[in-house]
This record gives C-alpha cells, sequence and structure tokens, in this order.
C-alpha cells in the first residue's frame, strides 16, 4: 500500500527550486501535485497564529528576536526569502481548503483558544468540515486542550525517541496518530501504536530507501520535504 504523502513544512524541496518552508508559495506548488495533506507549524502572537517552525528569527524569516519576544507590528514588517510575509493561519486554510488533509503543529504556548477560534471562524465561512484537519504538537498538554476544545477535531502525538510504554501517551488524549521520528522507528513502536488503533506517522522521510524501509514496516503515511519524489516512487511501488 503507497505511503500517504504528507508535505513536511509545505515540501519546501519539491521539484527543481527550493521554496521557502511554510511558505504559501510552498504550500500552493504541493497541492498541485496532489499531495495527500500538508503539515504546518503555528506560533501564537498577540492573538495571531503566525505560520513558521524557528522560534527565533533570522534562518527562514527576516529580523532578529525569539518570535514570542517580539511585537506583532515588527513581525508583520519582516519577510521570508521569497518576498512574502509571515503567513498568517488563515491565509494557509483558505489556500488549503479541501483540497487536502491540513496538519497543524503547535509550537509555542498558549495556541489552543486561538486556534479554537480561528478555526471555527474559518469554517462558518467555509463550511470545510472537521475531518479536513488533524493538529498535532510535542506538547501534550496542549493536546489535551486541543480535546477539550476541539474534540471533533483529529490529533496526532509527536514523539522524539522510544518511550517506556511505546505508543501509550496516545490513549489519553484519544490520538489518531502517532508522529515519531524516523531515528527512532521500531518495529515494536509500529505494532504498539497499530494495536492501540492508532496510525502510524513518521518525520521527516526524504530518502527513497527510507520509504522502502517504511513501506516494509507498514507505516501508513510520511512527512516530506520532498513530496513530488515521494509521489513518483508511490507510482513506482503501489
Amino acid at each position: 500500500m503507497a505511503l500517504a504523502c504528507i508535505a513536511h513544512r509545505g515540501g519546501p524541496l519539491a521539484g527543481e527550486t527550493a521554496l521557502p518552508e511554510n511558505s504559501l508559495a510552498a504550500i500552493e506548488r504541493a497541492l498541485s501535485m496532489g499531495v495527500d495533506a500538508i503539515e504546518i507549524d503555528v506560533f501564537q502572537v498577540e492573538g495571531e497564529l503566525l505560520v513558521t517552525h524557528d522560534r527565533r528569527l533570522g534562518r527562514v524569516i527576516s529580523g532578529q528576536g525569539v518570535i514570542t519576544d517580539v511585537p506583532l507590528a515588527y513581525l508583520r514588517e519582516q519577510h521570508l526569502a521569497n518576498g512574502e510575509p509571515i503567513p498568517r493561519l488563515q491565509q494557509v486554510l483558505a489556500l488549503v481548503a479541501d483540497k487536502a488533509l491540513l496538519n497543524i503543529e503547535i509550537k509555542g504556548q498558549d495556541v489552543v483558544p486561538v486556534l479554537a477560534r480561528v478555526l471555527k471562524e474559518y469554517q462558518l465561512g467555509s463550511h470545510v468540515s472537521d475531518e479536513h484537519y488533524i493538529i498535532s504538537s510535542f506538547d501534550h498538554q496542549q493536546l489535551y486542550q486541543a480535546m477539550q476544545q476541539l474534540p471533533n477535531i483529529k490529533r496526532g502525538v509527536l514523539i522524539e525517541g522510544i518511550p517506556l510504554d511505546y505508543a501509550a501517551c496516545c490513549d489519553a488524549l484519544r490520538a489518531y496518530s502517532l508522529n515519531s521520528h524516523l531515528s527512532f522507528i521500531t518495529p515494536a513502536l509500529i505494532a504498539d501504536a497499530k494495536q492501540r488503533g492508532l496510525k502510524n506517522w513518521v518525520y521527516t522521510v526524504n530518502h527513497e530507501d527510507d520509504w522502502s524501509y517504511m513501506n516494509a514496516l507498514g507505516v501508513d503515511a510520511v512527512f516530506t520535504d520532498k513530496p513530488d519524489a515521494l509521489l513518483q516512487f508511490n507510482r513506482r511501488h503501489p
């Protein structure tokens, strides 16, 4: 069975030209390729959800400082390498719509109340159902808040490593998927997640030999920076 293709941070390395991660341009390109899902990261600043991965400015976004320590007005003046301003979640919601599943990864603190508001406001105007979203995070406390405030939206539990009790942390969160790191994948972890009724999603998988290995393990989906290459791999290995 083909691996579901999740464009990690919008799939910045797809095609011949790299685009900034978490950019609207990268997301639009990944959607045009027919990916199964788009993965983005969000930070909350002054009640706004900004789509970016790093807590510190300078690598992907212009400017200096920690994103949650500088004013929102300052962040609105910054840009990505392709000239885009920092995307807002509302822009990504409108761009993705119902074309693919949208995996929203929570970064930073105090995200869930704003996320609940933004999603509900968007859905009122668009009628895109909860089925088109999944919320993930390494912050399991915020995933628990999401379960309470957005109970009908799927949850993906991010881990890095192999817990002593394998995927047991997913039980209290009533998770949809265990999202685990490629470097810490074992048949036992995969089997335990499956036994608990979870999907196995693995990050970040960019090489063909690793896609073959994920297939052999029975992984359901992978996050990749190269969605075009994974889609080609899937066509060769249906």
